[in-house]
């Protein structure tokens, strides 16, 4: 039977004799990305820690907070039955409502999806910080899908000196290559055939990655010949800055896209090489 705490107090009461402990932060909505999450956890540590709580910091006006999936029952039938779930209540972690002391996720935060979503990373920065001082785990599990979100997790970690190393399991997708998400169950038959564009835009930028120009070209094509999705950016990063890479770049890279398909918005990533022809 899987352990399930709603109090601060209850988990870390539990936790004095857990041994290594291992903590998958989610917002819920369980699906085989989580799931790769929690298995990497449990290859890493004696204990698993999963959160289940969707974080009202990190989404702004007019975004989808009221409507998120949530259904903790469904979600614990997924998880293994030695893992401990902690899902509190909102006034568990903000009692004083919400709060006014945030970690703040810098210039990087703004852009990307933080240009589109602003407040977005400040809110995912100050509960993750919070649920590491909460859990106190010696290794953090985190899906490459969201390739902004660990590059700044990754920097607080560093920047702040949290004792706890940051794993991350690369993205799982659909057989069809979409990349799963909570949000992937907003999506209606014509809408999933759709979004499919974003992943194929990311293989096309890796396959005529002989610069920057010409695999955001690529990847551009793709994602213009579908007029259901309405394009944010698509864009290659520095993976070590998580800037956009000079024109003349050559080395690794990170694309990334962000999209919507009917209301849904959809984001991916994939890591490029850029090199001259031979």
């Amino acid at each position: 039977m899987t352990e399930v705490f709603e109090t601060i107090a209850s988990l870390r009461l539990r936790l004095e004799t857990a041994g290594s402990i291992a903590f998958v932060p989610t917002m819920g909505a369980l699906h085989d990305g989580h799931l790769a999450l929690v298995a990497r956890a449990a290859d890493v540590a004696e204990t698993v820690v999963v959160s289940i709580f969707v974080n009202p910091l990190q989404f702004g006006a007019g975004e989808d907070l009221d409507r998120y999936p949530r259904d903790l029952e469904s979600d614990l039938a997924k998880l293994p039955d030695d893992v401990l779930v902690f899902a509190p209540p909102a006034g568990e972690l903000y009692p004083y409502g919400a709060s006014e002391t945030l970690v703040t996720a810098g210039g990087i935060g703004a852009r990307f999806e933080g240009a589109s979503r602003p407040g977005h990373f400040d809110g995912m920065l100050t509960v993750v910080a919070k649920l590491l001082n909460i859990v106190r785990p010696d290794v953090v599990v985190f899906g490459q899908k969201d390739a902004q979100q660990v590059f700044l997790v990754r920097r607080m970690v560093r920047d702040l000196n949290v004792p706890v190393v940051v794993d991350v399991v690369e993205t799982v997708r659909d057989a069809d290559g979409l990349a799963l998400s909570s949000r992937n169950r907003y999506l209606d038959a014509d809408q999933h055939r759709a979004a499919l564009a974003l992943s194929r835009a990311l293989a096309a930028a890796a396959a005529s990655g002989e610069s920057r120009a010409a695999a955001l070209a690529a990847a551009r094509s793709v994602l213009e010949a579908e007029p259901a999705v309405d394009v944010d950016y698509v864009e290659l990063v520095d993976p070590a800055t998580f800037l956009p890479v000079a024109d003349d770049h050559r080395g690794p890279t990170t694309a990334i896209v962000a999209a919507r398909v009917g209301t849904t918005r959809l984001i991916d990533n994939r890591q490029v090489t850029l090199a001259p022809a031979e």
